[in-house]
């Protein structure tokens, strides 16, 4: 039979954590350890070394983007969700830049949270839709006086399908899975996306994706 996928949860609510804990461990999971700290989380993760780290962000000590951030380092193979209370586009945008396999708020479905942590596992990233379009109405539009957007038909279709998967939340990996190319010719599409585009990174690429229709 297959292993179920070891968590380890990291909440300063103890009725948070116990309450994931139930819903992950009914979902079939394994909740391997519970950390209340950013510190007592870096610790766990060695200890226990889960799969998956569901991670809040205002924590003691060490706030959740600053655990993301080391343990990119230390356990680039743990895959971390934030969940989390704050709704904030400038939390979203960190987040995706340091390597985070999703962004939930607390007021997610309970439902969804069991399916961020198999995503997660399987190399995809979620992220809460209304997250995402809080990233949208932070980034201003620009106007025709300024400069133009850039036309969805300057993408070739394969880059407007990559481009797509990206707004979805695929990583790379699991974007030359899904169209059967080379994970070479993936990062040569979003070269191309990108300088095309006029933007620097995945999270820029997927605003415009959602404001031009790719997000859907």
């Amino acid at each position: 039979m297959t292993e179920p996928i070891r968590i380890l949860v990291a909440d300063d609510h103890g009725v948070v954590r116990e309450g994931l804990r139930t819903l992950l461990e009914q979902a079939g999971f394994e909740v391997v350890a519970l950390a209340t700290t950013g510190a007592e989380t870096l610790r766990l993760v060695r200890d226990h070394h889960p799969q998956v780290v569901l991670l809040d962000i205002r924590m003691p000590d060490l706030d959740g983007l600053q655990v993301l951030e080391r343990l990119r380092t230390s356990a680039p193979e743990v895959a971390v969700v934030l969940l989390t209370t704050y709704d904030n586009p400038t939390y979203l945008r960190q987040a995706l830049a340091l390597g985070a396999a999703g962004y939930l708020t607390k007021d997610t479905d309970p439902r969804a949270i069991p399916l961020a942590v198999r995503a997660a596992v399987q190399g995809q990233v979620v992220v809460a839709r209304e997250a995402l379009r809080r990233v949208l109405e932070a980034v201003p539009t620009p106007t025709p006086a300024v400069s133009t957007p850039p036309l969805l038909e300057e993408l070739t279709e394969q880059e407007a399908r990559v481009l797509r998967l990206v707004a979805q939340g695929l990583n790379n990996q699991a974007i030359a899975q899904t169209l059967h190319i080379s994970l070479n010719t993936v990062k040569t599409h979003l070269k191309h996306i990108f300088a095309k585009l006029g933007v620097s990174d995945r999270t820029q690429a997927a605003v415009w994706a959602w404001r031009h229709g790719l997000g859907e």
